[in-house]
């Protein structure tokens, strides 16, 4: 039988002791990310958020690092664990969703379906850049009416000659106004095909979207594609139909299921000092009960997103993850991660509503997450298909 818990004896930054969970390469990669994100993320995030920009240079710094394709192999990439990529993606995300997103979109969905389907010839010209951070990338499937069912896609490529000519247009497509190249999905005569795109290629136009009040650390833009004539060797060759952008899209939502446990994190450990800091009643507000509940409810949810983000990374690591188990890690630790914000603002009062602290900052930005590849509502009917082998998309 176990003793009492002698005070003090518990981290509560680390309650359950997962450090134990880590070897020491793990650690080192994460720690070194951190110290990334304490040193160029975090003293400026807030006036980034604020003027709606994300620095070019810190492509190149995440570049420098290997952070970008990282759990790629070869051109360039580091080829770390899958678990080792999730852990980046969790420090990222602690310092802002917009440094998190751009890394996975870079990395997961940019580089990895050149280095998945694409001929050595867009390898070799593309992927060493792309790790580098010296090229940017950006992934073109969501359009206006066209999110939650991207088959219904308008976007088309038609054969003239030997070239390829695409219309049409996309939305919502992060890292598009500063993009180099754009992997572009777009309907066939032979099904949905994935396109290499330079961006600078004439009847190619990206606009970036205005007003934004959640991931205003980040670009996000409309692309316009109006006759953009490309070479034959312009498509990817390895891949046909929605298998392409869903199986880029099911590696980009693996690294959400660790990064938004970063947001969590860093709003929970945000209003646990300042509950100990604000004294109100002649003590601090940590001393109260129901601020205590919400900061046990808070270090509780953390701790258990991390575990399920470990054990996925396990079983990809391992060779078992499928897209279904991707699923149950995005749905229930981005909704754990709002969550945690929306609680942690509240400690905070109306201290929770400046960018003085992070955490309205998480909170706006989880918002982004909780829709973007792939809605709550979609991972809860894939979810439920599994369990049931019903299926209610239609």
């Amino acid at each position: 039988m176990s003793g009492p818990i002698a005070p003090g004896s518990i981290d509560p930054h680390d309650f359950l002791a997962l450090d134990a969970l880590l070897d020491d390469e793990d650690k080192l990669l994460r720690d070194t990310v951190r110290r990334f994100v304490s040193d160029r993320i975090l003293p400026d995030v807030a006036a980034w958020f604020e003027a709606g920009e994300f620095p070019r240079e810190i492509a190149k710094e995440m570049g420098a690092l290997g952070l970008l394709g990282m759990h790629l192999e070869g051109y360039g990439c580091a080829g770390t664990t899958a678990v080792q990529y999730g852990l980046a993606c969790t420090e990222l995300e602690a310092g802002d969703s917009g440094a998190r997103s751009f890394a996975s979109v870079q990395g997961s969905l940019c580089m990895f379906p050149i280095w998945a389907f694409g001929s050595e010839d867009q390898k070799a010209r593309w992927l060493p850049g792309m790790a580098a951070g010296d090229l940017i990338g950006c992934f073109g499937l969501t359009e206006a009416d066209s999110g939650s069912d991207p088959s219904s896609m308008r976007t088309s490529a038609r054969r003239d000659g030997e070239d390829w000519v695409l219309n049409g247009s996309k939305m919502w497509i992060t890292n598009g106004g500063i993009a180099d190249v754009a992997i572009i999905w777009a309907k066939t005569d032979d099904g949905v095909r994935g396109f290499v795109v330079p961006t600078d290629t004439p009847g190619f136009g990206a606009n970036d979207i205005p007003h934004k009040l959640s991931l205003r650390a980040s670009v996000t833009s409309e692309l316009v594609l109006d006759d953009v004539r490309l070479p034959a060797d312009a498509v990817l060759p390895g891949v046909v139909g929605m298998k392409g952008p869903l199986s880029c899209l099911n590696e980009a939502r693996f690294g959400i299921a660790f990064g938004v446990v970063g947001a969590a994190r860093a709003c929970y450990e945000a209003a646990l000092a300042y509950a100990g800091e604000r004294s109100q009643f002649g003590r601090p507000i940590a001393g109260f009960q129901l601020t205590q509940q919400k900061l046990v409810d808070m270090m509780v949810a953390v701790n258990r997103g991390m575990l399920v983000a470990l054990h996925l990374g396990r079983m990809k690591d391992a060779g078992t993850l499928t897209s279904t188990h991707v699923s149950f890690g995005k749905l229930d630790n981005v909704r754990m991660a709002l969550d945690v914000a929306r609680s942690a603002r509240g400690v905070l009062g109306a201290n929770g509503i400046t960018l003085e602290y992070p955490v309205i900052r998480h909170m706006n930005n989880l918002e982004s997450v909780y829709t973007y590849e792939g809605t709550n509502e979609i991972h809860t009917l894939i979810l439920g298909h599994a369990i049931t082998g019903e299926n209610a998309f239609s």
